[in-house]
Order: structure tokens, then C-alpha cells, then sequence
């Protein structure tokens, strides 16, 4: 195990894949945007394979990705932000000296910037996104409030967590950008990037 991640967890936050309640926003079929979703979480469980400790935690049960061999867990109830603070003070009292937050909407990701998050010795280190939110969240400590106030699924979610993060007296470090898949033109991009996302580029879109 390499010294810069040992007791370290990455804890991969997915919807369960339930057609309706998936990626509505990129206005395909319900079942094509369920089955896009699956393959996001895939690509992105398959390029986390390095890495010693690594949980899939879901928002509610299913079957789905029991093909591979991380923990599984179920997010508390509540809004995102008191779902991140329960799964970084969770790991933390594990024994773990950091925790990265990771979400499913970026599948070609790069190994790289995952290690960029964990690697940060700033208290928080935040992956940004290019519509202004971000990728991931990589936590050493956790205070009561920490996502106080954030405007979630906004092209503000960054800039009001950093606000909430500094009102509760955390060091933060932005680590590399990167960009996820939320919106139609999006998925363009995916089909142009050329970073690997084998599950998801096998998914025929189709329009709702």
C-alpha cells in the first residue's frame, strides 16, 4: 500500500439506478438515462480498482454493481450536505486520517486527480467542476455546520461551499478541475473526450 493514501477511504455516492429518478436532465428515456447512470458508476468503480479502501454508498437499496468487491453502505437521510458530513465523520471515527466524497457523474475522471484530493494537506480539498459545483471532497476533519447554507445543484454550489467551509474555520485547497455530466451537451463532450469511460461510451443515448 502506498504511504501517501494508507488509511484513506474513498466513498463513491451513487442513486440507486430507478428510471425516473436518474439523470433527468439530460432529457433521454428513463430507462437509457437509468442505464447511463449504471455505467457511470462503473467507469467510475473501475478506475478506483487502485486503491486500498473504497465503500459505494447508495440512497437506497439495490442490486445494482454487486459485481464488484467494495463495502457497500446506505447515505443517511437528509440533504446532501448532512449526508457528506455523516460519511466523513463516519470514516474518520473508523480510523481513517482522510476521506474523499466522491460522486458518480464524472466517469472519465482521472486516477491522477483523485490522488490529487487525497494527497492535499489542507483540511478540505475540493475537485471543481466546470458548471460550478464539484467532483469530489476530500475531508481530514469534520465540524457540525460544515455545509451550512450551501446552494445545491447550482452553478453556485462551489463558491457557497467554500463560504460555509470558511465560516466553520477549515483549511481549503482547490485540487484539479474537471468536468461531469449533467446536462445534453454534455454527453457530447463525453463522446469527445479522450479519457477512457468504456461502460458509459457503450450506452446508446436515446432521446426521451
Amino acid at each position: 500500500m502506498e504511504p501517501k493514501i494508507a488509511h484513506t477511504r474513498i466513498v463513491v455516492f451513487a442513486r440507486a439506478p430507478i428510471p425516473g429518478r436518474v439523470k433527468t436532465r439530460l432529457r433521454l428515456d428513463p430507462g437509457t438515462a437509468a442505464r447511463l447512470h449504471e455505467a457511470f458508476v462503473r467507469d467510475t468503480l473501475e478506475m478506483l480498482a487502485p486503491f486500498p479502501d473504497v465503500e459505494l454508498s447508495t440512497d437506497a437499496d439495490t442490486d445494482a454493481w454487486k459485481e464488484y468487491p467494495v463495502a457497500r453502505s446506505l447515505q443517511c437521510p437528509g440533504d446532501l450536505g448532512g449526508r457528506l458530513c455523516a460519511a466523513i465523520e463516519g470514516a474518520l471515527r473508523s480510523g481513517c486520517r482522510r476521506v474523499l466524497i466522491l460522486g458518480s457523474d464524472s466517469p472519465t475522471l482521472p486516477e491522477r486527480h483523485v490522488r490529487a484530493l487525497l494527497e492535499s494537506t489542507a483540511e478540505i480539498a475540493i475537485g471543481p467542476t466546470d458548471d460550478g459545483g464539484f467532483y469530489g471532497i476530500a475531508s481530514s476533519r469534520a465540524v457540525p455546520g460544515m455545509f451550512q447554507g450551501v446552494e445545491w445543484s447550482s452553478a453556485r454550489t462551489l463558491e457557497s461551499t467554500l463560504r460555509a467551509l470558511a465560516a466553520a474555520g477549515l483549511r481549503v485547497e482547490l485540487g484539479p478541475r474537471w468536468f461531469d455530466i449533467d446536462e445534453p451537451a454534455d454527453l457530447e463532450r463525453l463522446a469527445r473526450s479522450p479519457d477512457p469511460a468504456p461502460h458509459s461510451r457503450a450506452v446508446r443515448p436515446m432521446p426521451a
